[in-house]
């Protein structure tokens, strides 16, 4: 909990002693209320997709040939339509939320992988979910209503909207910051100045543009350094990003340089160049506060000696009775996030690392349209395999060598490779003997297979629709723990922990969360069907062959007539697949 739950409890506690009738009004009703209407934010969105198609968008030629590298990899690995180069609704969301994820750690809300992309079940404050992947689909889908699914320019058409639907809100957040600072957009500002519309711009995108906190941070800096942990690092970051400005406009040839902005020997600076630092803050900060995130992750590894990626409840709530606020989230909220395990009769309730470190509440920035989030570790690896596979599907002599040669990076001394052998690789050849020996690299079953694989890097796949991306903000009251209930659960223990150290994996039913339901987010019948008409094709030459033989016996026998019909070869049943 060192991120975005950490500032609003930290807020909560300060503004609950500073001024009580407020903090309520402060924290909590603002759910759903900060958001636009379905109308304003559809509007929002055909303004960014005609920018983004090339009216007025700040897409370069370059920008958009690199979107287009990054999206091959995993482009290549998704399931297509028969005979067609197209993908279905949920492969289109999910490519999305790889980019966004694998370039900067954001979270584009609507495109969480463990949503159900058909559903229309939406939380009533949820608007953006609701609309953004669904209407910049319809508007692609109209541009072929004839043709099933989406193609790569369709993906990519979205990941600029999608940027450019950011790099707008972002604008208009800028736009505040300098009314209120009372500096026109169309002058120039120096470093100092430069810095200080920064400085207030991340007040107001890590509190999202909350106008009541806003206020009071801005005018009350030692308030200001109590409730947003390491402030003074994040301004050295801030100033960091006008410094690399200035350093890149003296590199930069005059013969190649823009009209943005001014010229390179300059020290001034236009709104232009501040909307650019921005989206450079925006881009780079998951990895400036990287650091924080590791420790979080080193804190849980430790109280897992035995590498199952997962920490009893009561060791959990312990660690955070002890600490000043990590580990504090209740069990309701760890439960809607899908971080927690509750399958284990020997050690009872689980934190399950990754998926803690991954959830909502450690997302440090939770703006309108985006999270940013810890890195995910899992990511380098699924890139790696996408890379060598190059294909939807694999083999599992082609993955457990593949796999076997990564390295888990768990800390810095420990660069192990995982163990594959026993309950692993038996695992992995049932996932290939359910899909006519392929293994889906984008199914369930792979996802948690790999989870099992490096358990404290790559999240166990919840079932979809069974789990919330909900900053504490928009989770409402709940979200935290009181002492009471972290107590209780810090005093109980469903072992000994002597005993339990002297017990191995398999002993504490390590792989106890294991479920064989196979998610999928597209048909695979056609990659099957392939297989199946090689194998019929085969089959089919062969009865031809015997066919002409036994003629050809029959007329060396002279006989009048054949002693039998023909025979038919049976095929075999094509597994059915649960779709999300």
């Amino acid at each position: 909990m060192p991120a975005s739950t950490v500032l609003h409890l930290v807020l909560f506690t300060l503004l609950s002693c500073v001024t009580p009738v407020q903090s309520k009004g402060f924290l909590m009703e603002r759910r759903g209320g900060a958001y636009k209407s379905a109308t304003d934010l559809k509007q929002e969105l055909r303004d960014a997709m005609g920018e983004a198609m090339g009216c007025g968008g700040h897409f370069t030629e370059e920008e958009v040939t690199a979107i287009k590298r990054d999206l091959q990899p995993i482009w290549r690995t998704l399931p297509k339509n028969g005979g067609v180069d197209r993908i279905e609704r949920r492969s289109l969301r999910y490519l999305i939320y790889r980019y966004f994820n694998k370039k900067s750690s954001i979270m584009v809300r609507g495109f969480e992988p463990n949503r159900l992309a058909n559903t229309s079940l939406w939380d009533k404050d949820d608007i953006l979910s609701q609309t953004v992947p669904a209407f910049v689909e319809a508007a692609l889908e109209s541009k072929h209503a004839e043709v099933h699914g989406f193609d790569f320019s369709d993906a990519v058409q979205m990941v600029v909207t999608m940027e450019q639907l950011i790099f707008d809100a972002e604008g208009a957040i800028l736009e505040a910051v300098y009314q209120n600072q009372r500096k026109p957009t169309t002058g120039s500002l120096s470093s100092a100045g430069m810095g200080q519309v920064l400085e207030e711009f991340m007040i107001h995108w890590m509190l999202n543009d909350d106008k009541e906190g806003i206020k009071m941070l801005v005018r009350n800096g030692t308030l200001l350094r109590e409730t947003i942990p390491h402030w003074d690092q994040i301004v050295g970051f801030v100033h960091g990003q006008v410094s690399a400005m200035s350093f890149q406009r003296q590199q930069t040839p005059a013969s190649i340089r823009t009209n943005v902005g001014h010229n390179a020997l300059s020290v001034r600076f236009s709104y232009e160049d501040a909307h650019q630092a921005v989206g450079n803050i925006r881009t780079s900060f998951a990895s400036f506060w990287e650091s924080e995130c590791a420790a979080m992750k080193a804190q849980l590894v430790e109280m897992d000696p035995l590498n199952t990626g997962r920490v009893p409840l009561s060791k959990f709530y312990g660690t955070g009775l002890d600490a000043e606020w990590r580990f504090g989230e209740s069990e309701a909220y760890l439960r809607d996030l899908g971080a927690l395990d509750e399958t284990s009769t020997w050690r009872g309730k689980q934190v399950i690392i990754p998926n803690y470190i991954q959830g909502a509440s450690n997302c440090i920035v939770s703006a309108e349209h985006y999270s940013v989030c810890c890195t995910n570790e899992c990511e380098s690896m699924i890139a790696e395999i996408e890379s060598t596979i190059a294909a939807p599907v694999a083999r599992v002599s082609e993955i457990l060598p593949l796999v076997g040669n990564m390295t888990s990076q768990t800390t810095v001394d420990h660069d192990d490779p995982p163990k594959l052998e026993g309950a692993l690789t038996v695992q992995l050849e049932q996932i290939a003997a359910s899909n006519s020996g392929m293994v889906p690299l984008h199914g369930r079953l792979f996802a948690q297979w790999l989870h099992y694989a490096f358990p404290h890097e790559c999240m166990f796949p919840v079932k979809a629709g069974t789990a919330v991306s909900l900053s504490p903000d928009r989770y409402g009251d709940g979200y935290i723990a009181t002492q009471r209930e972290m107590k209780l659960h810090a005093a109980t223990s469903n072992m000994d922990a002597a005993n339990a150290s002297e017990m191995g994996r398999e002993d504490l039913q390590w792989m106890s969360q294991w479920s064989p339901e196979e998610e999928l987010m597209a048909d695979y019948a056609e990659l099957q069907a392939s297989s199946l008409s090689k194998s019929k094709v085969m089959l089919g030459l062969v009865a031809v062959l015997v066919m002409f033989a036994f003629l050809g016996a029959v007329g060396f026998s002279h006989r009048a007539s054949f002693a039998g019909s023909p025979a038919y070869v049976n095929q075999p049943d094509v597994k059915t697949t649960h779709f999300v």
